[in-house]
């Protein structure tokens, strides 16, 4: 009766690592580092020309405390048309035709050194670095000061390699000052089938 108390824990821990869906983690997912301005973050890749990404909070005025960790990230828009992005490769790429979700943190800052319009956030796949060949997410203006959960859920188009993140304004619209604050990008896995738990 012992051995067997002491087996099904064990049996229930392996089980539950063979059914756990596989997670992608991705490098300083909560932009950890030395707050700066005009620095990309650890792990991170500029894309778009004039990309300046700050570590935050301290410079140009922000002081937002982190939803995770001890540091975030803010990206801008230009009113000459121009905006910033950054982008990762991940571990492993997202297989075809897979679902698969994550979570991400964002606020806007109403003091960003003037730069202080509500923006988008829009995440895109790549399959080479900077690519945006499948648009995973877009939110609506950001102006919310408190950090807020957003969720991306898709099914792979294609085998994705590079995760990219960018802030943008919407489209045709009037191009401005503005800012989006990043932290806390939770571990990409497959979506749980709703099916599993109904007819099997």
């Amino acid at each position: 009766m012992a051995l067997r108390k002491l087996l099904l824990p064990v049996l229930f821990s392996i089980l539950g690592v063979i059914s756990s869906p596989a997670q992608i983690h991705l490098t300083n997912a909560s932009f950890e580092g030395e707050p700066q301005d005009a620095t990309v973050p650890i792990g991170w890749l500029p894309c778009e020309q004039g990309t300046t990404p700050d570590i935050l909070p301290g410079p140009w005025g922000v002081y937002t405390e982190a939803s995770d960790g001890e540091t975030f990230m803010g990206l801008i828009t230009r009113e000459d048309g121009t905006w910033e992005s950054i982008c990762q490769r991940l571990s492993q790429s997202l297989i075809t035709k897979e679902c698969y979700t994550f979570t991400l943190d964002l606020a806007h800052s109403r003091t960003y050194a003037g730069y202080d319009g509500a923006v988008k956030l829009r995440i895109w796949g790549g399959l080479q670095k900077c690519g945006k060949n499948q648009l995973l997410l877009e939110t609506d203006l950001i102006d919310h000061s408190e950090w807020e959960t957003y969720e991306a859920s898709f099914t792979a188009k294609l085998p994705i390699n590079y995760l990219l993140i960018e802030a943008f304004y919407s489209e045709g619209s009037f191009s401005h000052r503005g800012n989006v604050l990043v932290d806390n990008i939770s571990p990409i896995k497959k979506c749980i089938r709703a099916s599993l738990g109904a007819g099997y």
